[in-house]
């Protein structure tokens, strides 16, 4: 079918259009578009009818467009066609040219085929030709390989005799002879030379044995010294055109120095072994710094500038001692002494000016860099551990008593057995009880504290801590010793012949620790820490004083049985007894020292005064009229004025207690009108805020005059109102005194020697 017919069978194509719409969907849609845009275009321009006339003009206009848009196009594929006809044959000119290098490359390879099996059967003749090479050169160095043992032998005889230098020119001469033997050889190593290796390890190993007697050599031959250090700087810039791993003899010169300092002051066979920690310190401390002066003086001119020898001994030294203590602190635990003595010698002795801190150490030794020989935990472990061992284990010198509890218990021990003896307790020239109880213990304490301050503050203070824990513990231990000490004697189990003394005895030794104990607080002590020991030695202080009422009321409860009484309305003689013992009982008294004789005075009167109101408070009495309540207002009046007599006699130097309470009492019996009785009721709980009804009821009945109506008037008037303060300086009185019956415990006095 021709072209004609095909044209005639195709379907007609739209106009614009060159191929068909499935084969070209971009061309479809640009149609479309372009379609699309004509119209709105078109309807636009033809909006009105007036318009319709210019069509011609606007048909005419696009028709010139379109035609010159066809001829731009129809110009740019003529020139992409002509552009892909050049390209094509450009190709096919390239195609010719690698066609052409192929072939070469094919001739290339046949070639160099050729070659590679010729090649191989020249390979015998190179062998051949190497080997000539070879013999040719073993022949020439022949003479000097046939040396070689002999020099080796000679060689190692210079190591023998420590002449370092001659033996390092002939090691580096049949070194240089391997060298030359073995490049024409292709590396080959000959047998001749398999002693060069442990040649050159016999004269490291002696260089490195010179190094690390480097002390010792520079006193004794510095040139072997100084031979050795030369042979390793030498080594240390040699080269070498074999395959062979540096020897670095510098750096085990240097290792060597070290080594030998170690070995020689912190050797495992130098540490101090049990009880000989001082002994080594001290060694040390005479040891390390000539050590430093001999370095300075004779090892640094023998090495070179770089080697620092000071500096290095410094650091080595400091380094070893560092190690060697603390493989010491991981051993046994140190006893209390060693742990002192260390903790002084590395705070103070090391760092000070006669070891590291010396001014005749330059600054070439540089020193202040160094780390400290204990950190901070082996410090607190070694203060932790010297207290423990202080305070609880055996003591040993050089402290006056290393163990202060055992110390402080046998002080307390000798003062105990001292209270059974036959004799009074002992005075000083002003007759007052002593004992040297009190300084023992303070200079016991006082001395642990002194001692540790030459260490460090923080031990100090732990001691410090410990010391007023102790002397609480023992104050605490001397209290109980006293309530056994009463006890036995109240039950008769032990004789005691001078009891009250010896308790007394115990108030002043109480009075020198409180007075005394402010030397166990230094400067740099924040101040209420000695607050828990101050309230332990008031405890004692009042216990003692109840001890010594206790003692009081047991001679006197026998007399105030039988007051009131008919008798003791018409006689003093009742009381009479009572200040009798009373004075008797209180003449001890002057033994002991101000403020705790007045306060045992003021207390002893107060306990007299409480066992007589309990004695009126038991309903032993009851007036049979009103020349009887006139005689015991009087008995009261005479009996107030007796007591305050006779404390004033004793020494008391202002009596509080006696007068105030029974001339109140006594106008409550003196009262004429018994309806004036709450009036008189008032007054006294004005006085004595603590009295109660049950007080005031017994003291009615005692008046024996009074009706139940005007006890219930009298008893109203203590209630009524709010509870009056206590007058200033007056403590409770009332409060303490029993109804009916009294019982010794509850007679005893509270407050300051409750």
């Amino acid at each position: 079918m021709d072209s004609a017919a095909r044209d005639k069978t195709q379907p007609a194509l739209p106009t614009g259009s060159s191929c068909p719409g499935p084969e070209w969907p971009e061309q479809e849609r640009a149609e479309q578009l372009a379609r699309g845009a004509a119209l709105k275009w078109a309807s636009g321009i033809f909006y009105r009818p007036e318009q319709l006339a210019r069509l011609g003009q606007y048909r005419s206009r696009e028709v010139q467009r379109t035609c010159s848009l066809e001829a731009r196009i129809k110009s740019v594929v003529q020139s992409y066609l002509e552009g892909v006809k050049t390209g094509v044959w450009q190709l096919a000119q390239a195609l010719k040219a690698v066609q052409g290098a192929r072939e070469a490359l094919g001739q290339a390879r046949g070639l160099l085929r050729d070659m590679a099996e010729a090649a191989q059967t020249l390979e015998p003749l190179r062998e051949q030709v190497e080997k000539h090479k070879q013999l040719q050169t073993l022949s020439q160095l022949l003479p000097r390989l046939r040396a070689v043992p002999a020099a080796v032998a000679h060689t190692q005889t210079l190591i023998d005799a420590r002449r370092l230098l001659e033996a390092y020119v002939s090691l580096r001469e049949l070194e240089q002879l391997q060298e030359e033997t073995c490049a024409p050889l292709g590396g080959l190593e000959l047998p001749v030379f398999e002693g060069l290796g442990p040649l050159a390890e016999a004269l490291g190993q002696a260089v490195e044995a010179a190094a690390g007697a480097a002390g010792q050599l520079a006193r004794e031959d510095p040139a072997l010294l100084v031979a050795a250090v030369r042979v390793a700087e030498v080594d240390a810039g040699r080269t070498t055109s074999l395959e062979q791993a540096p020897r670095d003899w510098r750096q085990r010169c240097l290792r060597a120095l070290q080594q030998g300092l170690e070995r020689v002051h912190f050797g495992t066979s130098l540490q101090p072994g049990p009880g000989a920690l001082t002994e080594w310190l001290e060694a040390l401390r005479v040891a390390l710094p000539a050590e430093l002066a001999m370095a300075e003086a004779l090892v640094a001119p023998c090495c070179p500038p770089h080697y620092k020898v000071v500096q290095l001994w410094a650091h080595t030294l400091h380094g070893g001692l560092r190690r060697c203590l603390q493989q010491l602190l991981e051993g046994p635990e140190l006893e209390e002494a060693d742990t002192f003595t260390l903790l002084r010698w590395v705070l103070h002795v090391y760092q000070g000016p006669e070891m590291m801190g010396s001014l005749e150490l330059g600054p070439e030794a540089d020193v202040s860099d160094l780390e400290p020989l204990l950190t901070l935990e082996n410090i607190e472990q070694l203060e932790a551990t010297f207290v423990a061992k202080v305070q609880c284990q055996c003591p040993a010198t050089p402290f006056p008593q290393a163990k202060v509890a055992q110390w402080l218990q046998k002080a307390l021990d000798g003062e105990v057995g001292e209270w059974g003896r036959e004799q009074e307790p002992d005075t000083d020239l002003s007759g007052f009880y002593h004992s040297p109880l009190p300084a023992i213990v303070l200079q016991i304490l006082e001395e642990h504290i002194r001692v540790t301050r030459i260490v460090s503050v923080s031990l100090q203070r732990r001691v410090h801590g410990m010391a007023l824990s102790e002397l609480s513990t023992f104050l605490r231990s001397f209290s109980d010793a006293l309530i056994r000490f009463s006890q036995d004697h109240l039950r008769g189990e032990a004789v005691v012949p001078h009891y009250v003394p010896y308790l007394l005895a115990t108030l002043n030794h109480q009075l020198a620790l409180s007075s005394s104990v402010s030397v166990l607080q230094p400067e740099w002590v924040v101040p209420g820490v000695l607050a828990p020991v101050e309230a332990e030695l008031d405890k004692l202080q009042k216990r003692i004083c109840r001890l010594v009422l206790e003692a009081l009321l047991a001679e006197l409860q026998p007399l105030f049985a039988a007051l009131p009484s008919r008798r003791w309305l018409s006689s003093p003689e009742l009381l009479d007894d009572v200040c009798e013992r009373t004075a008797r009982f209180c003449q001890n008294f002057r033994h002991v020292r101000n403020p705790a004789v007045q306060l045992l005075l003021a207390e002893a009167e107060r306990t007299v005064v409480l066992e007589y109101l309990s004695a009126l408070m038991q309903g032993r009495l009851v007036c049979r009229g009103a020349d009887e309540r006139t005689q015991a207002a009087e008995r009261l009046q005479h009996d107030a004025a007796q007591l305050q007599e006779l404390f004033l006699g004793l020494g008391l130097e202002e009596s509080v207690q006696c007068a105030p309470v029974l001339l109140a009492l006594r106008e409550l019996l003196n009262l004429r009108d018994p309806t004036l009785l709450g009036l008189e009721v008032a007054g006294l709980r004005q006085q004595f805020p603590d009295v109660s009804e049950d007080h005031v009821s017994a003291l009615l009945d005692l008046r024996g005059d009074v009706s139940r109506e005007q006890r219930l008037a009298a008893l109203s008037s203590l209630r009524a109102g709010p509870q009056p303060s206590p007058p200033a300086g007056r403590r409770a009185l009332f409060s303490l005194v029993p109804t009916p019956a009294p019982s010794l415990a509850s007679c005893l006095p509270s407050g300051s020697c409750a």
